[in-house]
């Protein structure tokens, strides 16, 4: 298993190209089972998830070929097709470690009448049910059974009839399955409540470019009108707004200036909006977005909450980043339960931060200190490598296969920019 060492104290300046959007990605993937005809999508991020979710796609009888790249480019073409779907079955060993699998119930449902999905895994941050996805879909027509850990979703003859349904919470993925299972349902389907992410945007846009019928994109209000069947599409993958978001916060806790190429500042208000007010310097420019700070970080408070509010996905880097901020910060995790475990790890590294139930206090720190640290999750991986870029000494943090759920080359990106940092294998 391999490790990144870093050794920090290294000012970050440059530029780092912004990869397309994993939470996107994983959500575009599974149109290509509501179409028997080619899906090609470009600035597909190289991700472990990415690939365990394009082996689960063959497992339905998906074919996937990857345009010719060459290895030092980031992101990809791939062209997806299912003439004909094989099996209705996505087996516990290609679902278990990857929560985005779910995804595969609306479109198969859609497509076929019928799917028989393993209840999913991913990150250990808190209790995150599937029952919103279910209720969704069963409002659209479709009769749910659970049985041996796995969800059976089946539709009436002649396909789901449509239906109306109000989130009681905002929920990213179910918004995504109920949308994918009412584009070629009979009759007209309402979601209420909504999740209004740029990436369920994104999705709404390919789907539409596959000839579905969706208004209100954008808003919490979505009315989807069937159509028989949707066609092939070419479509390129949104920037990755939380990849930037990380980088921002690398750049400031080094005092950095670094041009985040090809990020969207639309798409991270809430992001941008924090990173202002912790007094760093960030502005559009033409190929993205400009960070700079100049080493006086300013405490804030922030909150998690649904799109447009701030990302759970940034909590821990920007938590990283404040480590080094004059004076207190609070933070509240009002999404997750359990998303504080980079707290331990980050207080190795001379951190002061308190945690009492969905709040964290971040008292800032003159300097960190490199340590051996071990990452519990995606987020709180990339916080540990933030920490470590700014400690003095030698960071190393272990248990990479977090890491590579979600950042493409990240060791490379960073090398560009000035930052020492190696991967090696894991003793």
């Amino acid at each position: 298993m391999d490790k990144i060492i870093i050794r920090g104290g290294k000012r970050l300046t440059g530029s780092i190209p912004i990869s397309g959007a994993k939470n996107a990605a994983l959500t575009l993937l599974p149109c290509a089972l509501l179409t028997d005809e080619p899906l090609t999508l470009r600035n597909l991020p190289r991700l472990a998830d990415i690939d365990g979710f394009q082996h689960l796609l063959n497992q339905f009888g998906v074919s996937t070929t990857i345009a010719g790249s060459r290895p030092e480019d980031f992101g990809r073409v791939m062209t997806l097709e299912a003439p004909r779907i094989t099996s209705s079955v996505a087996p516990y060993e290609l679902v278990r470690k990857m929560r985005a699998s779910i995804l595969v119930l609306g479109p198969m449902l859609a497509r076929m009448g019928d799917a028989k999905v393993s209840l999913p895994g991913g990150c250990a941050i808190g209790n995150r049910p599937i029952d919103l996805h279910l209720k969704a879909l069963e409002a659209l027509g479709a009769e749910i059974e659970l049985a041996q850990g796995y969800v059976r979703a089946s539709a009436p003859d002649g396909g789901l009839p449509g239906g109306r349904f109000g989130f009681p919470v905002v929920s990213v993925g179910a918004t995504e399955n109920a949308l994918m299972a009412a584009v070629t349902a009979r009759g007209k389907s309402t979601l209420h409540n909504a999740a209004r992410e740029p990436e369920i945007v994104d999705l709404c846009n390919l789907l539409v470019a596959m000839g579905a019928d969706i208004e209100g994109i954008g808003t919490s209000d979505l009315t989807i009108h069937g159509v028989p069947r949707l066609h092939g599409a070419t479509y390129r993958v949104m920037p990755d707004r939380i990849e930037a978001g990380s980088y921002a916060c690398a750049a400031a806790i080094t005092a950095g200036e670094v041009t985040l190429v090809g990020a969207q500042i639309d798409q991270m208000e809430a992001t941008v909006h924090a990173l202002r007010n912790a007094g760093i310097h960030v502005e559009p420019k033409d190929k993205g977005i400009l960070v700079a700070a100049n080493g006086d970080l300013r405490a804030i408070n922030v909150s998690t909450a649904p799109y447009p509010g701030f990302a759970t996905d940034m909590q821990a880097q920007l938590m990283a980043m404040l480590c080094c901020a004059n004076g207190t910060s609070v933070l509240t995790e009002t999404i997750f339960e359990n998303r504080y475990m980079h707290v331990p790890e980050l207080n190795r590294m001379g951190a002061r931060i308190e945690t009492s139930g969905r709040t964290a206090i971040v008292h800032g720190v003159p300097k960190l200190s490199g340590a051996e640290v071990m990452a519990t999750d995606l987020r709180a991986s990339m916080s540990l490598v933030i920490a470590g870029l700014a400690a003095e000494g030698e960071t190393q943090v272990h248990r990479l296969y977090h890491l590579d759920r979600g950042y493409e080359r990240l060791e490379e990106k960073l090398a560009l920019v000035g930052a020492e940092v190696e991967r090696v294998g894991d003793d």
